[in-house]
């Protein structure tokens, strides 16, 4: 791009995106955002390239964050930009590590800078295709350590193990203390076929864990007719991750269950990280006729309603399973159908991850997500502090947990399912 590129005709020019899970962003939706008028700072030139892309994120911040943690101060934020852009930077990696550097301040895990490659690579990761061992991260905000939000169905994270909560103390015996979640994720991503060893906290253990990476493909939708011993037909459809196919497979699963004659269903989100908005409002819109979905309320207290638009597919029984490793686009899903009265919730309370985070595409091909925004259940439901909890709790023991594996999922040998079935029943007999 240029480098004479005008800053502000380009925030106004590029689209925004959403993004709600904790690798996942939606797809575009452009919006037209008005330039601000600040004064350059004294004595500083943003025309060359470094000092332009610093200038970018500062403006978006000051235009847009909404604080989570009570560490933004307007005053002090405008003189960072003031000294910054008195500063002189050699290139991009100057300039880049005193953006972090800025973002730092604002303590928020889910504000930060992403570089051309790893500003491309969150990209694909919406694609339905990645690369990598398949786990989703976070930055815990209280310990500052690097928790494991759900391991990706199929890939070698699930099949190694790894378990949500897990906290990633090493990554090939470099011990993650102070850091970042772009910083782990550049250690545990490499070639495809090419081993690390991830050290894993659970409880009071530490467990070393190799995994090799692959090449993930994702399905986000399984899905199959059970039948119980009383001859009763149950749609069970497993939601894996809000991608850009999840909307388009799960009406496919849907239909197919229909026409096989499906007396009610159970909607499996366990272990689903997130992904895109529009993916999560287009599967609510599938089972719910009428009602809000969600809604999303910044800084200025407006809020952005989504609703149903009586295009359900059914409106026979429906039972959602949840637990600790159902977050974001899972939890505005969940949230909006048991606040709409639409489904019942079974298992544990959800990970709890309710902020917005807008990404922007910056002059140089980097890249910033940024918070601007909260997302409320139907019902006011601040899920980011509150999660969603079930209306039926149902836990795994240790015992059955330790011979568990992806294919008992949905099935006689996986309690959650068992007790999500059983209330399914009733609702269906009745």
């Amino acid at each position: 791009m240029a480098k004479s590129l005008n800053w502000r005709s380009f925030l106004r020019s590029t689209p925004l995106l959403i993004l709600l899970g904790l690798g996942g962003v939606t797809t575009a939706i452009t919006v037209g955002m008005p330039g601000l008028t600040l004064p350059t700072a004294s004595g500083g030139s943003i025309s060359d390239s470094p000092k332009e892309v610093i200038d970018q994120v500062w403006q978006i911040v000051y235009r847009d964050y909404l604080d989570s943690s009570g560490d933004y101060d307007e005053k002090s934020w405008r003189q960072l930009r003031s000294k910054l852009l008195k500063k002189s930077f050699a290139g991009n990696a100057e300039s880049y590590e005193a953006i972090r550097g800025m973002l730092a301040s604002l303590n928020d895990p889910y504000t930060r800078f992403l570089d051309p490659k790893e500003f491309k690579e969150m990209r694909i990761d919406t694609s339905g295709e990645l690369m990598g061992v398949g786990i989703q991260l976070s930055l815990d905000k209280a310990t500052k350590e690097l928790v494991v939000v759900s391991p990706i169905e199929g890939t070698p994270a699930s099949r190694a193990g790894v378990l949500s909560k897990d906290v990633i103390v090493s990554i090939d015996g470099k011990s993650t203390k102070g850091m970042s979640t772009e910083d782990a994720v550049k250690l545990i991503r490499g070639p495809e076929g090419s081993d690390v060893i991830l050290g894993l906290r659970r409880g009071d253990q530490v467990l070393d864990v190799p995994l090799t990476r692959a090449r993930i493909e994702i399905n986000a939708v399984t899905y199959r007719l059970n039948k119980t011993k009383d001859q009763q037909k149950i749609g069970y459809i497993r939601l894996k991750q809000f991608n850009a196919n999840a909307a388009k497979e799960m009406r496919q699963a849907a239909k197919s269950l229909e026409e096989q004659g499906a007396e009610g269903y159970v909607l499996d989100l366990r272990g689903n990280p997130g992904g895109l908005l529009e993916a999560s409002i287009d599967i609510a819109r599938q089972w719910l006729n009428e009602g809000i979905i969600v809604s999303t309320r910044t800084r200025e207290g407006i809020r952005d309603v989504r609703r149903a638009t009586g295009s359900a597919i059914t409106d026979k029984p429906l039972v959602v399973l949840i637990d600790q490793g159902s977050a974001s686009a899972s939890e505005i899903l969940s949230g909006s159908l048991q606040d709409n009265s639409r489904a019942e919730l079974v298992g544990q309370k959800t990970f709890g991850k309710g902020l917005v985070q807008a990404v922007r595409g910056l002059s140089d091909g980097s890249g910033l997500t940024v918070t601007i925004a909260k997302y409320l259940t139907p019902k006011g439901t601040d899920i980011h502090k509150n999660g969603i909890e079930p209306d039926v709790t149902s836990v795994m023991t240790e015992d059955q947990l330790k011979n568990f594996t992806i294919e008992k999922l949905g099935s006689s040998q996986d309690s959650q399912y068992i007790d999500a079935q059983a209330l399914l029943l009733t609702k269906i007999r009745s």
